[in-house]
């Protein structure tokens, strides 16, 4: 990893105004290679069995699979592939046993030793990139509404409240194969930070809010504050809400 900065992280979630909690998160630390790491977070869906057990074997997969990754040779697009195809399989095989069908967006970056950084995304679970302040690049998500705001229909704000906001055109478990959306960050720099979050942390935002609170706290207080703020916002009828923030500070 190139020089420079050292990397600061942190990961939030909170049942929400839900009865369970759904969204799963975790932040690993590659068990050979220090300055490599691996965020993961799924959003469960599928009632109370359902969805945890989605999100629980996305967790378990990825780290199953991480554990196995060597950053010297392997191949991080087709790591990350991986832990969709095979989450998505396993999430399927779960379904007879689970109270309804269950299902599960993923949204999970991979930061490798040199520096670089790899995403895939499936649902509408988010991955944000900030540079110094400022949102340079999001996901798009896998959803009914973000293809009606891709063909100039609808309005990012009118987005938040259509009726059918919730309708996901693909995610983990369904019938058809998942969408597998990798980005690469060729080279992160002092200054950047990511962030995954789920649905129920970035409805409530826009990215200038999420971008200066990012700045402006260190990780484990940027997730505290948004997490409380997107529960004020929400007025009693909020959703699970799950996310992680990795920033890249600065040496001296």
């Amino acid at each position: 990893m190139s020089k420079g900065y050292r990397i600061q992280a942190s990961t939030g979630i909170h049942r929400g105004d839900r009865d369970y909690q759904q969204d799963q998160v975790c932040l690993l630390h590659h068990p050979r290679h220090g300055s490599c790491m691996l965020a993961v977070l799924a959003d469960g869906m599928g009632g109370r069995s359902g969805g945890r057990k989605a999100s629980d074997q996305v967790m378990l997969t990825a780290r199953q699979l991480f554990d196995r990754y060597d950053p010297d040779t392997d191949d991080a697009g087709s790591l990350l592939r991986q832990i969709v195809e095979e989450s998505h399989l396993v999430i399927k095989l779960t379904a007879v046993s689970a109270e309804q069908e269950p299902h599960s967006t993923i949204a999970a970056f991979l930061i490798n030793p040199g520096g670089d950084s790899h995403w895939v995304h499936a649902g509408d679970s988010r991955i944000y990139h900030f540079r110094n302040g400022k949102m340079v690049f999001r996901t798009m998500d896998h959803s009914y509404v973000q293809t009606l705001v891709n063909q100039g229909e609808i309005s990012e704000e009118e987005a938040l409240d259509h009726p059918h906001a919730n309708i996901l055109m693909g995610c983990l478990g369904t019938e058809n194969d998942p969408p597998v959306d990798i980005h690469v960050v060729p080279q992160l720099h002092p200054g950047d930070a990511l962030m995954a979050c789920s649905d129920g942390v970035w409805h409530y935002f826009t990215p200038e809010e999420l971008s200066s609170t990012i700045a402006m706290l260190s990780p484990r207080e940027a997730c505290e504050f948004l997490i409380q703020k997107a529960r004020t916002r929400a007025k009693g009828m909020g959703d699970n809400l799950s996310l992680t923030i990795v920033k890249l500070e600065p040496l001296g």
